[in-house]
């Protein structure tokens, strides 16, 4: 049976719960990952969710920072949460379906402003993180399995309002390009996104420093859908829903979607 899945970084999921809400309400995904969700899991207001008919929750938070969390129609187990680069932080969370598709959902560091580990530990904490991301899942290629999520880089040229422009801004620089490839090709995902939508200017996230967003459009695809080899075919219908980015006090990320025949 198909389902939906929609991937969001909400930047706090308790400010944000009406509009997570109407993305429910409107789009109705079977599967809604979130990231940053700011909260602790106890705090997250689950019960909005499940009167929507959304009664399945797994989650890790923290308070103020990272998190994420699965809401589901569909009965969803939990199957474990890892910690790269042993930073502490809740930035992944697994989930298994009963037809046995694992999903994980990511919320890969930022990594600051500047573009060198030598002087920004948080630009290294980032590259390591990546590089834990392709020794964890180049031991055992992922079967079955879908990874989602805020994975803080923009590859493609066209991936960014200006690759030239953006080429030492982090999210776009080539050691982060690189890093991110190394993590895809050691567990054999493929990028459905951009299966489905194979050319052109394609963005999920718009600064809130810009005063016109929509009109300005400097955006980026920092938000992805990938699939393991064994079902890269199940995966079509993705789309970004870049309203969402207009909607009211809304997230600097818009959801990608994608449809999986599994």
């Amino acid at each position: 049976m198909p389902f939906t899945l929609a991937t969001w970084n909400i930047n706090s999921v308790r400010l944000r719960a009406p509009l997570v809400a109407r993305l429910l309400r409107e789009e109705g995904p079977d599967i809604l990952c979130l990231q940053e969700c700011k909260s602790p899991v106890e705090k997250i207001p689950g019960e909005i969710f499940a009167n929507l008919g959304y009664p399945h929750m797994i989650a890790r938070g923290e308070k103020g920072y990272n998190g994420v969390a699965i809401l589901s129609r569909l009965p969803i187990e939990e199957a474990g949460s890892l910690d790269f680069a042993g930073l502490g932080h809740a930035r992944h969370i697994a989930g298994r379906l009963e037809n046995g598709v694992t999903i994980h959902n990511f919320y890969v560091p930022a990594g600051g402003d500047v573009p060198d580990r030598a002087v920004n530990d948080k630009f290294g904490q980032k590259l390591d993180y990546l590089t834990d991301m392709r020794d964890f899942f180049g031991q055992e290629r992922p079967q079955k399995s879908i990874l989602v999520g805020d994975l803080n880089i923009a590859p493609r040229e066209d991936d960014v309002w200006s690759h030239k422009q953006l080429l030492k801004v982090v999210s776009h620089t080539p050691v982060e390009v690189d890093h991110l490839g190394a993590a895809m090709e050691a567990g054999g995902w493929h990028d459905v996104t951009r299966a489905d939508i194979p050319e052109g200017q394609l963005y999920s996230w718009w600064s809130y420093r810009a005063r016109d967003w929509d009109a300005a459009d400097k955006g980026r695809r920092l938000d992805h859908v990938w699939a393991s080899g064994d079902i890269r075919e199940a995966g079509h219908s993705s789309r970004i829903l870049r309203a969402a980015r207009g909607w009211e006090k809304p997230s600097d990320h818009a959801p990608v979607f994608a449809t999986f025949d599994l």
